[in-house]
C-alpha cells in the first residue's frame, strides 16, 4: 500500500529562503503546498521538485489579500486535510525613517508579516491538533529580538509575530501542535540583492563594499545561505522535535550576540 504523505504549507516559497524549505521538504517526502504571488516562479519550484520525485502543489496567493489567505486556507483542508507542518515564511521588509514611514506603508508591513501567519494559524492549528498534531514555524526575523534603525515598521510586525508564536505555544501546548519561531540574520537571498542596492544607492559604495558591509554584521563575517535556514526548520519539523516549542531561533552567524 503507498504510504500516504505528511502535508507541509510554505508561504513565500517562490524563492530564497521559502523556496529552500519547500525543497528541502519535499525530498523529505511531505506533500507541499507552496504559496507565492509568482506563479511562474512556482512552477520553476514545482519541475524542481518533480526532477528528485518530489510533490509539490503551487498555489498562487497575495498574502496582503485577507480573503486570498483565507480561501486558500479552506482550500487546503477540503483537498489536503489538515497539515503536519505550517511553515509562515513569507514577509516583506522597509527600510525607512520614522518620519518617511506613510501609514500605508505600515498597514502593507503588518498584512503580510503579521496579519498572514495570524490568519493561517487561526484557519489550520485548530484542524491540526484535532487531526493529532503537528508543526508551526513563524518567521520572525533578527528583528523581532532587537531593534533596526530605519525599520520601525517591519521591527514592529516581527516583534508581534514573536509574541504570538510565544502565546500559541502555550495555548496549544497540550494538544500535540508545537510553535516555534525562527530569526534570521542576513540571508544570501533577492533580500540581500534589495539591500545592497539601498546602501549603494544612499552611501555610495560599490556592490562588493556593500555586501561586505552586511557580511561584517556578525561575528562569523558572512552570510546566511539559505538551506542552512531550511535544516532547522526539518528538525522543527521532525518528530525528534515534539518537545520543543515557543522558542526563538536565530540563525544569523551570531549577530544577536
Amino acid at each position: 500500500m503507498a504510504i500516504k504523505r505528511r502535508t507541509a504549507v510554505v508561504t513565500g516559497a517562490s524563492r530564497g529562503i521559502g523556496r529552500a524549505i519547500a525543497i528541502a521538504l519535499a525530498r523529505q517526502q511531505y506533500a507541499v503546498w507552496a504559496m507565492a504571488r509568482s506563479a511562474d516562479q512556482l512552477d520553476a519550484l514545482c519541475s524542481e521538485a518533480a526532477a528528485m520525485n518530489g510533490e509539490v502543489r503551487s498555489l498562487k496567493v497575495d498574502l496582503s489579500d485577507e480573503q486570498q489567505v483565507l480561501q486558500s486556507c479552506a482550500l487546503l483542508l477540503k483537498e489536503a486535510g489538515p497539515p503536519w507542518v505550517l511553515v509562515n515564511n513569507a514577509g516583506i521588509a522597509l527600510s525607512a525613517s520614522l518620519a518617511r514611514t506613510r501609514n500605508e506603508d505600515f498597514e502593507r508591513v503588518y498584512k503580510v508579516n503579521t496579519l498572514a501567519p495570524f490568519l493561517f494559524c487561526r484557519e489550520l492549528i485548530p484542524a491540526m491538533a484535532s487531526a493529532g498534531g503537528g508543526r508551526v514555524i513563524n518567521f520572525a526575523s533578527t528583528a523581532a529580538l532587537r531593534g533596526y534603525k530605519y525599520t520601525s515598521a517591519y521591527c514592529a510586525s516581527k516583534h508581534a509575530l514573536l509574541g504570538f508564536t510565544r502565546a500559541l505555544a502555550v495555548e496549544f501546548a497540550t494538544k500535540g501542535v508545537t510553535i516555534n519561531a525562527v530569526c534570521p540574520g542576513w540571508t544570501d537571498t533577492e533580500m540581500v540583492v534589495a539591500a545592497v542596492d539601498n546602501i549603494t544607492r544612499a552611501t555610495g559604495r560599490t556592490p562588493e563594499e556593500a555586501r561586505r558591509a552586511l557580511e561584517q554584521m556578525n561575528p562569523m563575517g558572512r552570510l546566511v545561505p539559505p538551506e542552512e535556514v531550511a535544516e532547522l526548520c526539518l528538525f522543527l519539523a521532525s518528530d525528534a522535535a515534539a518537545a520543543v516549542t515557543g522558542a526563538a531561533y536565530p540563525v544569523d552567524a551570531g549577530e544577536t550576540l
